[in-house]
């Protein structure tokens, strides 16, 4: 008897959590390492963010809730995709999770069937394809050239598209590469979508950290027909520094917000109640925090492209939003470092922890292995000392 079912086999550990897990460990035994890895803001939450959790607990919500969420959370979530994205909900559609993650397992839970493909662009956020393969899709990889700024066309989409898609991935601001689609080029590539009847799981989890001045448009609001076939996802843990709050949400077409409630009731029960009422606040607030962590973003993407810059023979697509940057170094390939041979992103992100104590995620983990990613979501010091460290590395390679 086969001890664990082929969906759980099937799945590849996360590269991300491994490399994070072994910076902690040397950090730990006392290591002075500098992380890079990281996929949360290094800011804590706001005061009074947290002080409407503790109100929570002081008024008693420690319960149960429906399993879609507080009433007064989905509302004003309601509130927040009508004020800044155009998108008109109503409250049955929306269902509160246990953080984005979670909502985009669901939505994959609801829609995707044996068999079915998941168009995925690549770069990926490296549990895309992981969760389609969960629910028995298969995930088939669109290439987001370099040269157009890690975005896909129109066009590859769909050449992509056969009888058996069902459904298009899109994350934009993206992780791991920044790029951000325009409104034109949404709009082009929704129009793909919805000649094709297939539907769209629309990540915009970093739609609030953009810094070039292009504003990211939801693929929802292209037209009312591809809305029936878009589930919308995002959340609180970038925007309001809350990682570890654990809230996400969707909006989605009524059928398959009412499925997704039933599922989620049997799954988890409802998220963290005293969270729900955290994130109430978060979402009610003022953007003044949001626009405080966002400057600062933005000057650690403006010196980290500039120390790029002076490197030699690596480069980087200037990315327009999220907090990474992936570097690309595939032109260091094939050297070697104190006698260890660098084939690919795992070899060069392993030596460069072990011999310089950097910690970087290999761009294998994201389908680019000519890269690896680099996040600005540390200080401004540590940030400049790692760069200087990856240079000293690049340097000494034979």
């Amino acid at each position: 008897m086969q001890r664990l079912t082929k969906r759980i086999s099937g799945i590849s550990p996360s590269l991300t959590l491994a490399i994070s897990a072994k910076a902690k460990a040397m950090k730990a035994a006392g290591e002075d390492v500098v992380n890079f890895g990281v996929g949360e803001p290094d800011f804590a939450t706001p005061a009074h963010i947290v002080a409407a959790a503790k109100k929570a607990i002081d008024e008693g919500h420690t319960k149960y809730t429906a399993s879609s969420g507080i009433p007064e959370l989905k509302k004003a979530i309601c509130d927040k995709l009508l004020r800044d994205n155009g998108l008109t909900y109503e409250p049955s559609q929306i269902i509160v999770s246990n953080g984005a993650k979670h909502s985009l397992f669901n939505a994959c839970s609801a829609l995707v069937e044996e068999g079915d493909e998941v168009i995925i662009p690549s770069p990926y956020w490296l549990s895309y394809p992981e969760l389609v393969k969960l629910c028995g899709g298969t995930p088939v990889f669109v290439k987001a050239e370099r040269g157009n700024g890690f975005k896909i066309t129109p066009e590859q989409l769909k050449a992509a598209i056969t009888p058996k898609t069902k459904m298009f991935i899109f994350n934009s601001p993206s992780n791991p590469t920044g790029a951000v689609y325009t409104e034109s080029e949404v709009r082009a590539i929704g129009k793909v979508c919805e000649e094709a009847g297939i539907f769209v799981l629309a990540d915009e989890i970093y739609e609030k950290l953009v810094y070039t001045g292009v504003k990211p448009f939801s693929i929802a609001n292209c037209s009312e027909k591809l809305k029936e076939n878009t589930i919308v996802v995002n959340g609180v843990s970038k925007t309001y520094a809350m990682t570890g709050w654990r809230i996400g949400y969707l909006a989605a077409p009524k059928d398959i917000a009412k499925a997704i409630d039933s599922f989620q009731s049997h799954a988890t029960s409802n998220a963290n109640t005293i969270a729900q009422y955290a994130a109430l606040k978060a979402i009610e607030s003022s953007e003044e925090e949001i626009i405080k962590m966002r400057n600062v973003f933005a000057e650690r993407r403006e010196k980290m492209l500039e120390r790029i810059k002076t490197m030699h023979e690596v480069f980087c697509v200037v990315p327009d939003g999220a907090f990474y940057v992936m570097i690309v170094v595939e032109g260091l390939y094939g050297r070697t470092y104190r006698g260890k041979k660098i084939e690919n992103s795992v070899d060069f992100a392993t030596s460069l922890l072990e011999t310089e104590k950097v910690a970087t995620v290999p761009g294998k983990a994201f389908g680019a292995d000519d890269c690896v990613r680099l996040s600005y979501s540390l200080s401004m010091e540590d940030m400049l000392k790692g760069l200087d460290r990856i240079e000293k590395f690049i340097e000494e390679l034979e």
